[in-house]
């Protein structure tokens, strides 16, 4: 099998011409980020944004020249779009982000003349899932991702066909928790297999990059992968996808929250002041582009000794449940620090999977029952429209 390089790759792109500016997209400076592992090739096209929705054309060209390259198992190619200042700009000369290429032609920003142009995108992301659903917090460190994989184990266990979205692009943790080595597939050439393990359908960027390499993405790129893990992967039936969500409220959540019609979001804090202000900042973010906040949990809510059985609120205790209360959203339960769940979710066997009757996985179990409790109260699980946001 021939050796693929970022060189080759190169090569192959300079066959490919911009109709408008008549040269090739590398002598044009287009292409960036272009990775290479194991015959799996990403790369990034960089565009004007006026011309995003034309330029479909060009980016299945250059996925073409690459794909054709003898040892390339598979291309991800996206459209990334940097709005120039103007009179588009937002006050203070700051441009208005604009939303990536999707691969379907609708290179768009935000604002109310775009809107049938989002909403066609937005029908094509998962159609086939019931509810998505964002495990949130406002700062790392917390066991979010934790939550977030036995969240959807509990939901399994329950009945419900589930997927899980790893959407932490800079961090991804779940080849590790769930212990998946290896590469998606393709049956068809054009959309990726999500791994399976314990019941789930799961999706990382993990899959594709090496577990010590980082990924060094500006903003534009993580969108698209975003966008892309859940257009692009063929997730079939479920009745939950499940998104471990990045820590924070930066792009990668404003994403999510702009172009997914997410059915409601879970916010993870523990119960020390500090952490739960950065959850607070979360859980505002989610309300103010209209995604109903389904609860708060409070992780490490204690530690309990391994050995006496012994309690300490080393964190303090309850300050997730008072937060609740005070904001009006509901308290879905809480987990302790544990070193069994510690544990097993290093070794890639989640407390849920591993002790599917102990005190823990039942603590998760009644999580995942208040979750599905609260997308009944929000219709069911009918998917929600992605709001429509205007940068002022």
């Amino acid at each position: 099998m021939a050796t693929i390089t970022e060189s080759v790759v190169m090569e192959a792109l300079r066959r490919v011409r911009d109709p408008d500016r008549g040269d090739d997209i590398v002598g044009l400076g287009m292409v960036s980020g272009v990775a290479v592992k194991d015959g799996h090739v990403q790369f990034a096209i960089e565009v004007d944004p006026q011309r995003g929705p034309k330029l479909e054309p060009l980016r299945q060209a250059a996925a073409t020249a690459v794909e054709a390259l003898p040892g390339v198992l598979s291309v991800t190619a996206v459209l990334t779009a940097h709005r120039q200042p103007g009179p588009a700009s937002a006050p203070g000369g700051t441009p208005r982000p604009t939303a990536p290429g999707q691969g379907t032609g609708h290179g768009h920003g935000h604002g109310h003349g775009h809107a049938h142009g989002q909403d066609q995108a937005q029908r094509q992301l998962a159609p086939g899932v019931g509810a998505i659903v964002a495990v949130a917090s406002g700062k790392g460190g917390v066991g979010k991702s934790t939550t977030a994989a036995n969240l959807a184990l509990a939901l399994a266990a329950l009945g419900r066909k589930v997927g899980l979205l790893d959407a932490d692009i800079y961090g991804p943790s779940m080849p590790r928790m769930l212990g998946i080595t290896g590469k998606p597939n393709s049956a068809d050439g054009k959309t990726l297999d999500p791994m399976q393990r314990f019941g789930l359908k799961v999706m990382s960027i993990g899959f594709m990059v090496d577990e010590e390499t980082p990924v060094i993405w500006r903003g534009p790129m993580v969108q698209s992968a975003l966008t892309q893990m859940l257009r692009d992967v063929n997730w079939g039936e479920l009745d939950v996808l499940v998104v471990d969500m990045p820590p924070g409220t930066g792009d990668a959540q404003l994403t999510m929250a702009q172009q997914v019609p997410l059915a409601g979001a879970v916010i993870v804090s523990t119960p020390q002041d500090i952490a739960l202000l950065d959850a607070r900042k979360g859980l505002r973010m989610f309300q103010k582009v209209d995604v109903p906040v389904l609860g708060i949990v409070e992780n490490m809510s204690y530690f309990a000794c391994p050995h006496c059985g012994g309690r300490t609120d080393i964190f303090g205790h309850g300050g997730a449940r008072a937060e609740a209360e005070r904001l009006g959203a509901p308290f879905l339960g809480e987990v302790p620090l544990h070193l069994a769940i510690r544990e097993t979710s290093d070794a890639g066997t989640p407390i849920v999977v591993t002790e599917p009757e102990g005190e823990h996985a039942q603590a998760y179990r009644q999580i995942a029952e208040a979750v599905l409790a609260g997308l009944a109260a929000e219709g069911g699980a009918a998917r929600r429209q992605a709001p429509k946001i205007l940068v002022q």
